[in-house]
């Protein structure tokens, strides 16, 4: 059945998002744009795949149709187009062609799709994506294309992987072109994926939060991910409400079929979802001991967060801030929006300068406050900053004394509290608390993006001025001491809620704020 006149063409960009997420491309053609966001994390890919092409072609590449008759090595900026099944209207722009020696409409050579890949290993959007560029690109150039380039790697030594066009994945592809104008035809969007954790890199997150609020989606219970979600669905449990009036002991008993782990974990599914549908935090132990003891005689707390590069396996800024107890034996309360607290040390730890002196120079810090616990927010810290004593010759005897010192407060939280989150991650808790990041809408992601344009512009040829990198390395700093203070945000409730007494009150809930700031952990 051909496609009707005013179907909408159907883009390498439509595709890519149908095939990580069917929501996210209805959204991306139907989607009011004023709720769609930007993302660092897409700055990001896009920063990747220049450094992949630029090792594989180290020359500036040609543009469009003429430099393909030209026969340059490279060329970007070809638009693509051409029919599909069932006559759907085809349009792509590969993001790389590269030349080879074989004939084609334009003389001896011809070209092929580069595509430059993040993560380990080829996906199925890899796969489909350059079979759609070597099926239109084959058309456009009168030249078979039997195989594409996948790139990756760039500054850590680049990886090549060729992949065959042809055969099952053209097949695949049909079906997928087919499914996809199916889904764009709908009057309403898909329903929310079954797994929500990758939805952190969509710009169309803010909106599907709101829908899965809205819905009691069972993703917004903490600890649910698919699997879970899928295995509740089979026994009628389908949102956050239905999970709270849940028994938890027979929920158990049904789960244990799928393994022990779903039985343990059962009963605090079920408590989770209570808090969370009451709003009221619970503790989850019998309050019997504090969640921070090591805090009752310290004089003082470091408070550790790193800032890092994962793709390049880069913990670049190591980052304390010294806060003291005060001189009438109280801790200082969590900042108000704006205010600073404590003293931050920022450590960058640039290669060039080798581990050895970052070693040196955090093992310093560390010495001159020895009894002062270090505290940090999730495990990162405490693995990152353990090997590194190793590599640099630590004796066990000194790991085991900083090991001692490193605490990690999401843990201590989690071990005592229920509270009524959809994430334990810091940016959620904090946000919970009412702590606010000083810079509005910033991430880890864009932290980093920053870090790679202050990287590029000292020591790459295009270098902006002095004032524009120094206020770069600013931003990173305040969003690195940021998460510092949401961490004692974090750790000042946990130390009021242990100076309650049952006979008092069972919890001290937070003043209500507006939703939470993007920016944080």
């Amino acid at each position: 059945m051909p496609q009707p006149p005013d179907a909408p063409v159907l883009t390498d960009r439509l595709l890519r998002s149908w095939v990580r997420c069917r929501r996210r491309a209805w959204l991306d053609l139907h989607g009011p744009s004023q709720e769609r966001s930007w993302s660092a994390h897409r700055a990001l890919a896009l920063d990747d795949q220049l450094r992949s092409f630029q090792s594989l072609l180290p020359q500036r590449p040609g543009h469009g149709e003429e430099a393909c008759r030209a026969g340059a090595p490279g060329v970007v900026g070809l638009r693509l187009v051409g029919t599909g099944p069932r006559g759907l209207r085809l349009e792509a722009h590969p993001s790389l062609l590269e030349r080879v020696e074989e004939p084609s409409r334009w003389g001896a050579h011809s070209y092929r799709p580069v595509l430059a890949r993040q993560g380990r290993r080829l996906t199925r959007e890899h796969r489909v994506l350059l079979a759609l560029w070597g099926r239109l690109l084959a058309e456009h150039q009168q030249a078979p294309v039997p195989h594409g380039l996948v790139v990756a790697g760039g500054d850590r030594g680049l990886e090549r992987e060729r992949l065959a066009l042809g055969g099952s994945l053209q097949r695949q592809l049909d079906e997928s072109l087919e499914r996809l104008a199916l889904e764009l035809e709908r009057s309403e969007p898909p329903p929310l994926v079954s797994d929500r954790k990758k939805c952190t890199l969509c710009s169309w997150r803010g909106a599907c939060d709101r829908v899965a609020a809205s819905e009691g989606h069972l993703s917004e219970v903490s600890g649910i991910g698919g699997k879970r979600r899928e295995l509740l669905l089979e026994l009628g449990i389908a949102s956050l409400d239905q999970l709270a009036a849940t028994d938890p002991d027979r929920l158990a008993e049904d789960l244990a079929a799928h393994g022990e782990q779903h039985r343990e974990v059962a009963p605090k599914l079920v408590a989770q979802a209570r808090v969370q549908q009451e709003g009221v935090p619970r503790r989850s132990d019998e309050g019997t001991c504090p969640a921070l003891p090591e805090l009752a005689a310290a004089p003082g707390v470091l408070l550790y967060d790193i800032e890092s590069d994962p793709d390049a396996r880069d913990d670049f800024l190591h980052g304390l801030v010294r806060l003291e107890r005060g001189a009438d034996g109280r801790w200082p309360e969590a900042p108000a929006p704006g205010e600073i607290l404590g003293r931050y040390h920022p450590l960058l730890a640039l290669q060039e300068h080798g581990e050895a002196r970052l070693w040196g120079r955090l093992s310093t810090l560390l010495a001159r406050y020895p009894d002062w616990p270090v505290l940090h927010y999730g495990e990162t810290e405490s693995v990152s900053l353990l090997r590194l004593a190793e590599r640099q010759g630590a004796s066990e005897a000194e790991r085991q004394r900083l090991r001692t010192r490193l605490v990690d407060v999401h843990q201590r939280l989690r071990r005592h509290w229920l509270l009524p989150v959809n994430s334990y991650g810091l940016k959620a808790v904090a946000g919970w608390l009412g702590f606010s990041w000083s810079q509005k809408g910033v991430d880890g992601a864009r932290c980093l993006l920053w870090w790679r344009q202050w990287r590029e512009g000292s020591g790459g040829p295009r270098r902006p001025s002095r004032a524009a990198l120094v206020r770069k390395l600013q931003r990173i700093f305040r969003y690195n001491q940021d998460d510092s203070l949401a961490t004692w945000a974090v750790v000042r409730w946990l130390l009021d809620q242990d100076a309650l007494t049952p006979s008092t009150a069972p919890f001290a809930a937070p003043p209500p704020v507006p939703p939470a700031p993007t920016g944080g952990g």
